[in-house]
């Protein structure tokens, strides 16, 4: 089969950054004179999410030496519902595998899926939380700040969803997801988070917004009283910093990894425009993408591939790393079973874009339209097929990497490496 000529531009986003994360977290920690809300010797319990975020080992160090500093005793918990298999361990691992160690943070992860029951919510829904989080003195949430990928609000994903789906465990983020398909997202999330911090002593939340690149832009820090509002405020600027692809329509996206390190479905549903899920959510407009093809599942997965179900093709490598058990337990606790199917599965990356190709249609091999990416938390660089060159060249916000080369695969019929 012959395939299109491709072309690597880079994209131009917002570029702003935060120098110094360790200092911006001193001075923002130092303005809450949180002497007035601790006494020295009491423990706190850091809650830290499964995303990969940028700076993340030195943004929970830097929050841990200052706590130490006010004679308080850190932990670390994960916070991140029935990832990790829904296991201790588990979960335990996902935080390693993003550089949340003991050795390089200063202070002990302590894992566990027991969680009590604190109260319920509005609307009778019974609020959970991390046993080991309730019986700290005080609790501090740390997470990013982004558009989730099931629904639009004035909150998405962050802090609030982090007390709901995060500090639930798998008890809690089971019931709740369940909720969310009579209730919706923001109120189940909302009124849940509202009855932790009734229930729990939350010390203060930091909300991290990163750039188009993956680098950190802003961080935010407040009391507990402060958070709904310090996180409606991060996430405008999340959604101006979010990064999209160059165009808004493909034939077919070609996404190198997936992986819940990089997104809660493997892939950010909003950037290819296909969620997926029909009880939560409509599909968006834009951008239009006909067939989307993903080569492999990243190692900080722990073989949980959710999200595994939105692609259309994917190859055997990817389906050898998937933990079905792992699969299967963050599926039926997100209560979306189309997430867990698995797609058609091809033996390489060659096989899988040559039936992407005979899936769009009779359309010339010049005219395919195709761009390709490592995956949806990188887009700075994007390979695109040439039938997109005469858009690329009224697009001044683009630039050209590489010019026209063939779509190159190994001997092992795989496309070579995306840095490559």
């Amino acid at each position: 089969m012959e395939y299109p000529y491709m072309i690597r531009v880079r994209q131009t986003f917002d570029d702003t950054t935060l120098d110094n994360v360790s200092e911006e977290i001193n001075t923002q920690l130092s303005n809450l004179k949180l002497k007035t809300a601790i006494s020295p010797g009491q423990t706190v319990a850091i809650a830290c999410s499964s995303r990969g975020i940028a700076n993340y080992s030195a943004i929970v160090k830097a929050v841990i030496s200052y706590l130490k500093q006010l004679k308080l005793e850190p932990f670390i918990i994960p916070a991140m519902g029935s990832h990790g298999a829904a296991t201790a361990a588990g979960q335990q691992r996902v935080l390693e595998h993003l550089g949340i160690v003991e050795k390089e943070v200063g202070a002990p992860i302590r894992s566990s899926l027991e969680v009590v029951r604190v109260g319920e919510t509005e609307d009778l829904l019974p609020v959970y939380l991390d046993k080991l989080a309730s019986e700290a003195d005080h609790i501090m949430l740390i997470n990013r700040i982004k558009k989730h990928t099931e629904f639009e609000h004035e909150f998405e994903s962050g802090l609030l969803k982090m007390m709901a789906i995060g500090l639930g465990k798998q008890e809690g983020a089971a019931a709740y997801h369940e909720a969310m398909l009579t209730f919706g997202y923001p109120r189940v999330i909302l009124t849940v988070a509202r009855k932790i911090m009734q229930s729990a002593n939350v010390l203060c939340g930091l909300g991290v917004v990163e750039n188009g690149y993956g680098q950190t832009a802003k961080i935010g820090i407040c009391r507990s009283d402060g958070i709904l509002e310090m996180e409606k405020g991060l996430f405008k600027n999340a959604k101006e910093f979010a990064p999209a692809l160059p165009f808004d329509g493909a034939d077919i996206i070609i996404i190198d990894e997936m992986g819940k390190n990089i997104s809660g479905t493997g892939f950010d549903t909003k950037v290819v425009g296909r969620i997926g899920l029909p009880l939560v959510a409509a599909e968006p407009r834009s951008p239009r993408i006909k067939r989307i093809v993903v080569c492999d599942l990243t190692e900080g997965s722990e073989g949980n591939a959710v999200g595994v179900g939105i692609a259309d093709i994917i190859t055997q490598r990817l389906l050898d790393k998937i933990d079905m058990d792992a699969l299967n337990i963050n599926t039926i606790t997100g209560v979306c079973p189309e997430m867990g199917k698995i797609p058609l599965t091809t033996k390489n990356d060659r096989e899988a874009v040559e039936i992407a190709i005979k899936c769009v249609g009779l359309i010339p091999v010049d005219k395919l339209k195709i761009m390709r990416i490592k995956n949806t938390a990188l887009l700075g660089e994007v390979d695109v097929s040439e039938a997109y060159e005469e858009e690329l060249a009224k697009r001044s916000d683009l630039e050209l990497v590489i010019g026209k080369r063939t779509m190159g695969f190994g001997a092992d019929g795989n496309l070579t490496p995306f840095s490559a």
